[in-house]
């Protein structure tokens, strides 16, 4: 067996790292197929899943989840890998990241994945018993991931420091330049700010929302037609991440722009289109999304808000809380229980709801319409409210798509681009951890040397470097699936239950690094550990997530 001080036996590896694994890659996903079979075999009655059984078996349910993820994980680190190679781009420290990638997790896959920090998903618990690991696998878990591995790896990122992501990310000529464009936006318009709005608890400047307008952010994958650029879901993903790494309140401004978009381009009438795919585009008016209410969390089924027909217009009642951005809007996509009768999701409707962008002394001016804020750990440069609606008026012509019912429909047509978005949140608030506790290492000094000369801190920022690229290539291949008019809404899932882990991971990890002065709030890893915190609860719960996965497998 190797000593993990030999260099020689990770540039063994190197050569053939590639056929390694992808001779490993069939041994996963074997234990994929055996794991969900077993779940099959408990859950499904008279060739139907069911509810009840689901749920008692709910943990192993998620540990496939988890499983599935991982396999996905892998796969398409091999083909960015097999792609790089096949362009000559695939050089050492990918060969790295590949290499040590690969090793972490299957010796998770076989040991146990961490769902969360007290949760750990074990073959045993979704009714496998694993063979002995292949020859290929065996390798790569034994020398993959080793201390002169991840040494080797950080000394290539201090030496390539101003690279966007540490590693070659595999994409097209196009959305790197995109990339360049709004890192250096990021760089020089909210880096620098950043901090100082978290700590103020302030709004994000509207100058920086009209400099993102002018860059077209809010109309990037809105059609040509209709004022937009007409961009793929990949450009979405890359903007998304380098603004996010600038600051997660800044690269979530165009989420509601996007969520907007797509409820019209999806459900809503040629006139709707018409009207208010321009203005979102512009950035003219901002949106919000307004479907929470208090009690119900992800169980949107049994939403009590409602609309009840006033002549030809609506007239609105209830509460809804964990709205973003709700003050400063101009309009609300509003999901409202329009049939009285109902008590599910079929009786819900969608309504475009016109309002008036408040001020920081009024912040709801509209009649019908309260609200207050909700004040938060993080995430906060559009801050969070509840709102009450009483009477709030909205026009007959904006009931979404011109009928009733269809809202719970029309909604779940943009949770595939809506966690794409937040995957891509999510891998950038991870560089952002990486980068903020790289510099910290090289420059705080202890016992005559800097700190990323520990093995212990160097090891970390390499797994950071390595998970980010890993949720990375899931995040862009679910936006691939997506651009090519593919079903998404499970890579989607897996990127986002993924991604939101890795954050928080790597910003837990940058502010250890940081020792006592993480835990000061002067030092920006401790907004980021706040910010990386809430990616694991919106757009879907971690566990609500691994539901979804679960229940989509089994489909």
């Amino acid at each position: 067996m190797a000593h993990d001080g030999q260099n020689s036996v990770d540039q063994a590896l190197l050569g053939d790292i590639r056929s390694l694994t992808q001779m490993a890659l069939p041994e996963v996903e074997a234990l994929l197929d055996a794991a969900l079979a077993t779940l099959r075999a408990a859950v499904m009655i008279a060739g139907k899943v069911s509810a009840t059984a689901l749920e008692q078996h709910q943990f192993a349910a998620h540990s496939v989840a988890w499983l599935a993820t991982y396999t996905e994980s892998l796969r398409q680190m091999q083909a960015w890998a097999d792609r790089l190679h096949k362009a000559g781009q695939f050089g050492q420290m990918e060969a790295l990241l590949l290499q040590i990638g690969f090793g972490e997790y299957l010796c998770q896959v076989y040991g146990g994945i961490p769902m969360s920090q007290g949760e750990i998903a074990r073959l045993q618990d979704m009714g496998v018993k694993a063979p002995a690991p292949g020859e290929a696998a065996a390798t790569l878990m034994e020398q993959g991931n080793t201390t002169a591995a991840r040494s080797q790896l950080v000394t290539l990122m201090r030496d390539n420091h101003g690279r966007a992501t540490f590693g070659t990310t595999g994409l097209d000529e196009e959305l790197e330049m995109i990339r360049d464009q709004f890192r250096r936006f990021a760089d020089e318009k909210v880096v620098p700010h950043a901090h100082g709005w978290h700590l103020r608890d302030e709004l994000i400047p509207m100058q920086v929302i009209d400099d993102l307008a002018e860059m077209g952010v809010f109309g990037l994958t809105i059609p040509e037609e209709f004022g937009g650029f007409g961009l793929s879901k990949a450009s979405m993903v890359v903007v998304s991440e380098e603004l996010s790494r600038g600051y997660i309140g800044v690269g979530s401004l165009a989420t509601r722009s996007e969520i907007a978009a797509e409820l019209i381009l999806c459900g809503g009438t040629e006139a709707q289109k018409a009207h208010w795919l321009p203005k979102l585009a512009s950035a003219e008016i901002l949106p919000t999304a307004v479907f929470t209410e208090p009690n119900t969390g992800s169980d949107l089924g049994s939403l009590r808000t409602r609309a009840v027909k006033a002549g030809d217009d609506w007239s609105v009642t209830g509460n809804k809380t964990w709205i973003t951005h709700a003050a400063r809007t101009h309009v609300m996509t509003l999901l409202a229980r329009t049939d009285p009768d109902s008590t599910d999701y079929r009786g819900l409707s969608m309504f475009l709801a016109q309002k008036q962008p408040g001020t920081v002394d009024v912040p709801f001016p509209t009649p019908g319409m309260t609200g207050g804020e909700i004040e938060v750990l993080g995430y906060r440069g559009m801050k969070e409210y509840e709102l009450a609606f009483d009477g709030f008026h909205v026009a007959g012509e904006n009931l979404l798509g011109g009928v009733e019912g269809q809202g719970f429909k029309q909604l779940m047509q943009t949770f595939e681009s809506a966690r794409i978005q937040t995957a891509a949140r999510a891998v950038g608030v991870a560089q952002s951890a990486l980068e903020t506790g790289m510099r910290y290492a090289t420059d705080r000094k202890q016992f005559g040397k800097a700190l990323i000369e520990f093995p212990r801190v160097s090891g970390k920022l390499a797994m950071m470097a390595v998970e980010i690229m890993i949720a990375r290539q899931l995040t862009y291949y679910s936006a691939w699936q997506k651009d090519h008019g593919k079903r998404c809404d499970l890579e989607a899932g897996m990127a986002k239950l993924l991604g939101a882990r890795v954050a928080w991971a790597c910003a837990d990890n940058a502010l250890q690094i940081h020792g006592g002065n993480g835990f000061a709030l002067e030092y920006q890893i401790s907004r980021i550990l706040c910010d990386a915190r809430i990616l694991n609860i919106f757009e879907g719960a971690a566990e609500i997530q691994a539901q979804v996965i679960a229940r989509r497998l089994l489909d």
